[in-house]
This record gives structure tokens, sequence and C-alpha cells, in this order.
């Protein structure tokens, strides 16, 4: 009998294909009676008197854009989009593989050194405008910031340097649903394979024991926990390496357990106050506090693996798979803003009431970037950067342009 929810199902899905990754691990388990799974079963959420919840996404597409005129982005033409263009620029190298992308890169290909004006000219000659919208109608989101963080390290662990990034382990094994059952669109489950389940993968408590399961997966060693644990929120950054060399580290995968705030958390124990329960906040109390950080830290039993970046790139890279550049990138939620499209964003600087009206390119994404009307704007690399991703909480509304022949559902 087919699963009645999607957490049976997946439980069901898992057990079949762990007997399937057993078998490329030459594993030979006995197949069991029955279906069996040792993911833990979720427990179907509740709502607060009164609350209204709404409805799921049945269908992921990108119904929720809505017709919009070039009249709506009359602030465009006060930002210098001189500056956006390198951005879209190397975002087409990796669009124009597609075929709703090809004709507007060929065309963004013919210009060299292009002015103000025949930048707006371009997009206004080849885009269309769309005006992002949430599921209840509304259009006005959050906008949110992050950043490159920079830290020290070395290749080689040191007393100084003893806290190690690992590469994407091995024995990791992804499992995508979808690929059986459309409506589990974006749906995944990732675990390791013991006998003949799939069962969750190792924690952050367990990762980070003194006795870890991923020892030998170290590729470079960093000297500061807290910045280490603020570049896995980030998924990727800098590393200054003792003998003067820079290396780029990107997101490599991640270990499948659920997020968890730990400023949250502080709050909710009455550590911080929330107006205090930014980035820097949480930095300042973990460093009054080394003494109850690995119990916060474990708290969040998330974890992200990384991979060494080749040098000399512009910026990290996003989920387009290609360089992003300081405050002209933002991650978006893809279901429901094409990744890779320019945007006009609309918001505040962070604290502050002066406008934010800027072109921007959405060319990465986020786990906790999630609805129609949502972005999180990539600041660059650094402290300064940093400063102004952790403060950044404003109201925005988001434009998207698109192909005129792009694909949309009718």
């Amino acid at each position: 009998m087919r699963p009645t929810n999607i957490f049976q199902l997946s439980c069901v899905l898992v057990t079949l294909l762990a007997l399937s990754a057993c078998e490329k691990l030459q594993v030979k388990p006995t197949p069991p009676a029955a279906p069996t799974c040792a993911c833990p079963v979720q427990p179907a959420p509740t709502s607060k008197p009164g609350e209204v919840k709404p409805e799921p996404v049945k269908v992921l597409d990108y119904s929720l854009l809505k017709p919009a005129d070039w009249q709506e982005l009359e602030a465009i033409t006060k930002d210098d989009v001189t500056k956006a263009w390198p951005a879209w620029k190397l975002g087409c190298a990796s669009l124009k593989v597609k075929p709703a992308w090809q004709a507007v890169c060929k065309e963004a290909d013919k210009l060299e050194s292009p002015s103000q004006a025949s930048i707006l000219d371009y997009f206004k000659n080849n885009f269309v405008v769309y005006r992002t919208t949430n599921l209840d109608g509304s259009n006005t989101g959050m906008i949110t910031g992050y950043y490159e963080p920079v830290i020290k390290g070395s290749r080689i662990k040191t007393d100084k340097f003893r806290f190690p990034l690992y590469t994407r382990p091995d024995d990791l094994i992804t499992v995508e649903l979808a690929s059986l059952f459309p409506e589990l669109a974006n749906k995944r489950v990732r675990g390791r394979v013991v006998g003949t389940k799939l069962i969750p993968y190792y924690n952050r408590g367990e990762i980070e024991a003194e006795n870890s399961p991923l020892q030998g997966r170290e590729f470079v060693w960093v000297d500061d926990q807290i910045d280490l644990f603020f570049l896995q929120i980030q998924g990727s950054g800098m590393v200054h390496l003792d003998n003067g060399e820079k290396m780029h580290v990107g997101y490599a995968d991640q270990n499948g357990q659920a997020y968890q705030s730990i400023g949250r958390l502080l709050i909710e124990k009455g550590e911080l106050t929330a107006d205090k329960a930014s980035m820097q906040g949480i930095k300042d109390w973990a460093r009054s506090n080394l003494n109850r950080l690995r119990e916060l830290l474990n708290a969040n039993p998330s974890y992200v693996f990384f991979r060494e970046l080749p040098p000399g790139l512009p910026g990290p890279i996003g989920a387009l798979g290609a360089p992003i550049l300081s405050e002209r990138v933002v991650a978006i939620d893809p279901r429901f803003v094409p990744l890779g499209a320019p945007i006009f964003l609309s918001t505040n600087l962070p604290n502050s009431n002066k406008p934010l009206n800027r072109l921007m390119m959405a060319q990465d994404t986020g786990g906790a970037i999630k609805g129609g009307v949502r972005a999180d704007f990539f600041w660059g690399a650094g402290d300064a950067a940093g400063k102004s991703a952790g403060s950044m909480k404003q109201q925005g509304k988001i434009w998207v342009l698109l192909p005129k022949d792009f694909p949309l559902p009718k």
C-alpha cells in the first residue's frame, strides 16, 4: 500500500535506496521481512490558537510572478547599472547553455564596455518585468544579508590551528526523492548506511568530538571555532593561511541534520534579547562563555562540509556555479524566482531608512531563503561586509527580469 504521508513515504524509499547503496558499497545484507526505516519520525506540525497555516506549495513553478511594467522600475535609472554588468556576464557563462537564456546572453556578448544607457536599453529591449509576490498575494518580504568570512588557518594542524574543515565524507548518501515521486520535488534524505538501513548522518557533536568519525578528511585547520561555526552558516569563505596564501573554500555538502538557530536558543534561555541576537551579539556572548560554548554549538546538529576552490576567483561560487560579486548578487528561493535571473531590488540599507534600489543578479540560494519575496544580499568579504550582513533585516520588494520568450505557466 502506498504510504499516506511524506514521512512514511520517505522511510520506504530510503529503505529501498539504502539497499541499493549497500550493494554499491559491497555490503551484502539480508533483506528485511518488511520495510524498515531508522530515520526519525517527524511529528505533525501544530498551529497556535487562531494561527492560519499557509497551504503547502504543491507545484513548484513561477506562478507567483505577476506581470509588471518597466515604469515600476523608474528608480533603476538612478542606479549605476554598469556595476551590475560584470555579475550578469559571469552568470551568462552558466546560463547560456540553457535554451531560455541563450538569446539574451548572446546579445550581451555583443556589448563591449557598455555604458549606462546601453545596458538599460539592452534589458528593456530583451526582458519583460514581473513583480514577485508571496503565497498570500502580498508583494513585500524580508531582505537579509550574508557575506564571505575571512579567517586564519593552516594546512597543517598546530596548537594554534586546531579546528578542522572537513571535505565531503565518502559514506554520506544523498537520496533525491523527487526522482521517483514528483510530489516530493526538492525533497532529499541524507544519511549513512549501517547494515540494511540508511540512518541519519553524524550530527555536529559527533563530528566535532575528540575522536571524530571523519578523521582523515581534514584539508585545512583554523584558529577559532566560533568563526568556523559562522563560516558554516555563510557556506563559503576565505582562509588566510599562515604561509601567506589565500584559500577560497566553498560549500560541498551538508550532513542532512536540521538547522537550529543558536540565536533563537539564546533568546529563549534569556541569555540575549532579540535586539542583541545579531551575529556580533552571538559572537560576543560566545567569547564570554567559552565554558558553555560546546553545548551551545551542539544544539545546532547541522554541519557543512567544504571544498577548496581554485585560486584567483573574483568571489565565492554561487548556486549557479559562477563566482558571485559583492553587492550585486542575491540569494533567492529558486522555486519562485528563476536562478540566474536579473532582479531589481527595492529596500533600505541596514538599520537605516536610506533607500537601496539596485539591479542585482539572483545567482545564489540558501537554506533559510524561503518564499516569493525573499532575498539574501551578498555584501562581500571581510569584517565590514560581515557587519552589514549581520545587521540587515529590512522589508523590500523584488521585480524579476525574464527573457521575452521565457516559458512561464499560463
